[in-house]
């Protein structure tokens, strides 16, 4: 079984903590789902923010979601001029056997520009 590492992003409307919880837990409902893993895959989640995010923690949707035995961990986003706001970004590291080329980075609405180059 190899370690790998699924990427992810969404762009919420608005700085809310109920519209973040809904906005994260389908993104990491998709991760899941696309890559055909469950939540003992996962090893550890990084969770990122812009700096215009306030209303909650994005780790808090994942425990909502029941993913509550793997390490999370939440940081802020540099702030670059002319980057999108409102933007949690995810990087989930995992076990499977998928070879690094089939795995799914998820990126979801707007968010799906940010990485043209692997958004699926």
């Amino acid at each position: 079984m190899a370690v790998r590492a699924v990427r992810g992003a969404v762009q919420l409307k608005r700085d809310a903590a109920d519209h973040m919880d809904e906005q994260v837990s389908e993104l990491l409902t998709a991760i899941l789902e696309r890559n055909g893993l469950t939540q003992d895959d996962l090893i550890s989640i990084w969770f990122t923010a812009t700096p215009d995010l306030h209303s909650d923690f994005p780790a808090a949707a994942a425990r909502k979601l029941g993913i509550v035995d793997v390490p999370l961990i939440c940081a802020q986003e540099l702030e670059i001029n002319g980057a999108m706001p409102r933007v949690v970004r995810v990087l989930a590291h995992i076990e499977t056997d998928k070879p690094r080329s089939e795995i799914t980075h998820v990126y979801l609405g707007a968010a799906a520009t940010l990485r043209k180059d692997i958004a699926q």
